[in-house]
C-alpha cells in the first residue's frame, strides 16, 4: 500500500437544523423529565458531542406545543449551553412574542413578521421566514412576506442562498398533515422563487417525517422531527371517519446536517440513539481504507 500523509479535513460550514420539538407536550414532574425534552437534550448532546460539531444550529419552528413563555426559555435554556449560534423559526404551534423573548437576538421584521438574514460564512446566505398564520394550523405567506422575501433575494442575486421555514408548500401523500393543493399562499411563494436560481434549497419541518422534492424548480427536503414522526400512510383519510390507523409512532428523534463547501449543497439526516459501532478505522481497516484513497487517484 501506498503511504498517504495526514491531511487536514476540507473546510466546510455546517448547519444543523433541528424541528419540531413540541417542548410542553407530555407529563413530567415527580422526577421525570417531559419525553420531548429528553429528545431534545439527546439531539443536542449528539451535536455536541459527536463528531460534527455545527456552526449554526436551525430550530424551524414548533419549538415548543402550546406557544408558551416557560416552554421557550426551557428551550432556549438548553440551546445556550451548547454555544452554538441559533437560528430560531417560528412554527404554527409557536408564538411570535414568546419566541422572541427567548431568543432576543432575533426581531420582528417589517410587518411583525419573524424573518431574518444571516451570513452563514464561506459565502453563503441563510434566509428564515415566517409562514405562521395564528390559529391556523397550516402555513401561510402573504402580499407582505412575499415582498419582503423577493427583495431580500433581489439584494444578492449572485449570493448562494438556503432558505429555511417551517411549512412545506408541497402535498407529501400524508393526507392529514398535507395543505390543500390550490392555496394561495403556496402559489404566491412559487411567483416570488421562480427563475431564483441563487436559491440552492429550501428546507421545512412541519410534517414529521424526512421527505425529499422539489418546489419552484428548487430542491426542497423535510427534516424529521424530534418529537415523534408521523406514521408513514400514504393513504387517503375521511375525517368523518375514524379508522383507527396509526398517526404517530414513538421513532427515535431526528435532525438534518446540511453541509456547504463553498460550491456544493449536501444534506445529511442522522437519527439519533445509542447505536452500536460495527466497524472502527484500526489497524484492521487501514489496507481498506488506504485502497480507497488510492482510488481517488
Amino acid at each position: 500500500m501506498v503511504a498517504h500523509s495526514a491531511l487536514p479535513a476540507r473546510r466546510a460550514v455546517l448547519i444543523a437544523q433541528i424541528t419540531d420539538i413540541h417542548v410542553g407536550f407530555g407529563p413530567s414532574g415527580g422526577g421525570v423529565e417531559e419525553p420531548n425534552l429528553v429528545r431534545f437534550r439527546a439531539a443536542l448532546e449528539r451535536l455536541v458531542e459527536g463528531p460534527n460539531r455545527p456552526d449554526w444550529l436551525v430550530l424551524s419552528g414548533d419549538i415548543t406545543e402550546h406557544g408558551d413563555a416557560a416552554s421557550f426559555a426551557t428551550a432556549a435554556a438548553l440551546v445556550a449551553e451548547c454555544g452554538i449560534p441559533v437560528l430560531p423559526l417560528v412554527g404554527n404551534h409557536d408564538d411570535r412574542a414568546s419566541l422572541v423573548a427567548a431568543f432576543p437576538r432575533v426581531v420582528l421584521a417589517g410587518g411583525g413578521f419573524l424573518h431574518h438574514v444571516t451570513d452563514a460564512g464561506m459565502g453563503l446566505r441563510i434566509i428564515c421566514l415566517d409562514t405562521l398564520e395564528p390559529g391556523r394550523h397550516g402555513g401561510a405567506f402573504c402580499e407582505a412576506r412575499a415582498r419582503w422575501l423577493a427583495e431580500r433575494l433581489a439584494e444578492a442575486p449572485d449570493t448562494p442562498t438556503l432558505v429555511f421555514m417551517h411549512h412545506p408548500p408541497v402535498i407529501s401523500g400524508i393526507d392529514w398533515m398535507d395543505p390543500a393543493p390550490d392555496e394561495q399562499w403556496i402559489a404566491r411563494l412559487a411567483a416570488v422563487l421562480e427563475g431564483q436560481k441563487q436559491v440552492l434549497a429550501l428546507h421545512c419541518g412541519h410534517l414529521h417525517r424526512q421527505i425529499g422534492t422539489s418546489f419552484a424548480g428548487i430542491p426542497l427536503g423535510v427534516t424529521p422531527s424530534v418529537a415523534p414522526q408521523a406514521s408513514l400512510d400514504l393513504t387517503g383519510i375521511d375525517p368523518a371517519l375514524p379508522d383507527g390507523r396509526a398517526l404517530i409512532t414513538a421513532e427515535p428523534p431526528a435532525y438534518a446536517l446540511h453541509r456547504w463547501d463553498g460550491q456544493s449543497l449536501v444534506t445529511h439526516y442522522e437519527v439519533v440513539g445509542n447505536w452500536p459501532v460495527l466497524a472502527r478505522f484500526d489497524a484492521g481497516l487501514q489496507d481498506m481504507i488506504e485502497g480507497m484513497f488510492e482510488e481517488r487517484g
